[in-house]
């Protein structure tokens, strides 16, 4: 089976061919199922590749497949190959099968949209770009598949481009991934120029042997890499204007797949990290809590349920860095994948919300919706303690086991991230306490309750099948069904990796071959990691209780807590577009001056000189065979001179 492990990748692949030929004909509900199928396949084949690989020796368990050679260039080659071992396997599990859940769901949503086929034909290709990824064997071809997730993303960010904002989002997603990619491209040269291969298996056989600088400035540059696509400070700007996309773009982007590329991307090269600077994975972990607090302490203040969500992900993707440069590589899998479930739930559920709402996204409008809505109440209730970090559901276990290594690493670093968990408890309590309790503010329901009919605070235009001036309701069971599953999984998953005994790591044990050795592991006792564990325990009870007081209860005035420098992300946005428009842009043309002056300068500085010496030498080719006759003669008697004069010397 782990020969055919190529058909993880060969089934959103064909999805993507299929409806490019036959989509629109297909049209709706055909293509989503299409579409579907092939995630769905995608998944079986990862199922089937995991339990090959599960019925191995742990130290067996390191499979290269190799398609075909890609690039034969002299000394550089690269093939296409798929890396198979415990990560790059569960990246694919969870990329495929929540991917498959979001297809689903997508099928619903969309329904009624005059691009529907389109939508699933991107969907496709972009889930094989992320399992490209995921999968490629070398560092060439990783970066094959993060462009592929960047140009997807914007292809499916705008896809409503009609709508200005929208293909705006796009175009800054787009760009601002390019900053990172930079770093990346560079990180491969440096490979190639040190060590001659960009092959990973190649690469940590020799990362013992590699000057601590090398390794630092190759980390270094795929750390910038990760912070684009990961959204970290200070490159997170292009996140939550992706909000802009459908709904089942963001839950796809901000789950499961392309934001947790980069951080996945730092897991791979552990061995790297391990022989770097101890300063290199010291930066990351600061990056990562820094941007945890900032983006956490942003989404107190955001109406936009959306929006919420979106910073959300980017202070979640925080922590995860925060456990990379802290040396839990487990930690950050197993974070990323309970985070894959929550959020995915969360997104969906949101999304459900808004298409009762008729695309609604100001939650100072919602307001005791899970009378009309018990089953998106229920399962997002769900979400939102997975989140908060409430056991026994699944973030609890991924984000405390962060937090223990942060406490070893460094007890500064623990802080930051207990008060960003506090603040989590606090903005999701706050989403879920206006949307789903208190009074009802949304004019539908309002209206048709008093007998007024009113409905003049609400946007009434028609999306997803909803009518204007409807009352909120259940979406369909293809939209439904998602959200339940997935409630299920963010209630269970973090048992994969219980803290009480090593024989419950289970995710450890199973993840360890990939990690080669370089894994912390925590120095402190039981006794301080359950303290560790009821402080925040208890910190995710006083933000939730804070939450209650202010909007179930109104015991406290809400403009304590929503600052206006927060809603507005702390200008840093405005600052990013001042400078890239001012000093920025200067700077820019200064460096395109240079190159058209300098650099191409001398290259067109070159080619002139020579055109000029040829024009010269041209003259003496004149035609005539007199004139070369007489050449040669001279040079005859030039050679005869020359003979005589060095025998008589």
């Amino acid at each position: 089976m782990l020969d055919a492990a190529w058909l993880i990748c060969a089934f959103p692949l064909a999805g993507f061919v299929l409806l490019v030929l036959f989509g629109r004909r297909l049209g709706e509900p055909a293509a989503g199922w299409l579409a579907t199928a092939a995630m769905t396949g995608a998944f079986a084949a990862a199922a089937a590749v995991f339990f090959a690989l599960m019925s191995r020796d742990a130290a067996d368990r390191r499979f290269v497949v190799t398609l075909f050679e890609w690039i034969p260039a002299g000394d550089f080659a690269v093939d296409a190959g798929l890396l198979i071992d415990p990560l790059s396997v569960t990246m694919a599990l969870f990329v495929t099968g929540v991917g498959a859940l979001i297809h689903v769901y997508a099928i619903g949503y969309m329904h009624g949209d005059g691009d529907f086929a389109k939508f699933f034909t991107y969907l496709n290709l972009f889930a094989f770009s992320m399992l490209v990824l995921v999968l490629g064997d070398n560092l060439v071809l990783t970066f094959l598949g993060w462009e592929g997730v960047g140009a997807c993303s914007y292809l499916l960010i705008s896809f409503w481009f009609s709508d200005e904002a929208n293909a705006a989002a796009g175009k800054k997603a787009f760009i601002t991934n390019r900053v990172g990619d930079w770093g990346f491209m560079l990180a491969i040269f440096w490979c190639f120029a040190a060590l001659g291969s960009v092959r990973y298996l190649d690469l940590f056989g020799v990362a013992g042997s590699l000057s601590s600088t090398t390794a630092t400035v190759i980390v270094v540059l795929l750390f910038a890499a990760a912070a684009g696509k990961s959204a970290q400070l200070p490159l997170f700007i292009w996140l939550p204007d992706a909000m802009a996309g459908p709904t089942p773009v963001s839950a796809l982007i901000h789950a499961a797949t392309m934001v947790t590329a980069g951080v996945y991307l730092l897991v791979r090269v552990n061995p790297l990290i391990a022989a770097a600077d101890s300063w290199a994975p010291e930066l990351i972990a600061w990056a990562g809590a820094g941007t945890a607090l900032f983006a956490a302490a942003a989404a107190t203040a955001q109406n936009d349920i959306k929006k919420v969500l979106a910073y959300s992900t980017v202070s979640q993707l925080g922590y995860m860095m925060l456990a990379v440069g802290s040396g839990a590589y487990v930690a950050a899998v197993f974070h990323m994948v309970t985070h894959a479930f929550f959020k995915a739930l969360l997104f969906l559920g949101a999304g459900s919300v808004i298409h009762a709402l008729h695309h609604k996204q100001d939650m100072r409008g919602y307001g005791a919706l899970r009378a009309a809505m018990p089953i998106t109440a229920g399962t997002f209730i769900v979400g939102w303690l997975a989140i908060a970090g409430v056991p026994p559901f699944a973030g609890f276990w991924s984000k405390d086991e962060i937090l223990a290594h942060a406490w070893d690493h460094s007890v500064a670093l623990w802080l930051v991230g207990i008060v960003t968990a506090v603040l989590t408890a606090f903005y999701m309590s706050r989403l879920v306490f206006m949307t789903f309790f208190g009074q009802s503010r949304h004019a539908v329901a309002a209206g048709i309750a008093s007998g007024d009919g009113s409905a003049s605070d609400v946007d009434v235009g028609v999306g997803s099948g909803s009518e204007p001036h409807e009352p909120p309701h259940e979406p369909s069971a293809l939209m439904t069904a998602p959200l339940v599953v997935l409630a299920g999984a963010a209630a269970v998953a973090g048992f994969i990796n219980l803290p009480f005994s090593s024989e419950l790591h289970f995710l450890g044990d199973w993840l360890a071959p990939s990690l080669f050795g370089n894994e912390a592991h925590l120095a402190s006792g039981a006794a301080t990691q359950w303290l560790l564990a009821v402080v925040s325990l208890a910190g995710a009870a006083l933000g939730i209780a804070v939450a209650a007081a202010v909007y179930l209860r109104q015991r406290l005035p809400a403009r304590r807590f929503e600052r206006p420098a927060a809603a507005r992300a702390f200008y840093f946005d405005e600052l990013w577009t001042r400078f890239v428009g001012g000093p920025g842009r200067r700077g820019f043309e200064a460096v395109a001056a240079f190159d058209a002056g300098v650099i191409d300068g001398a290259v067109n500085g070159v080619g002139r000189s020579v055109r000029a010496a040829a024009v010269t030498l041209r003259r003496a080719q004149s035609g005539f065979v007199r004139s070369y006759a007489l050449l040669t003669a001279a040079g005859a008697v030039a050679l005869l001179v020359w003979f005589l004069i060095r025998a008589s010397v």
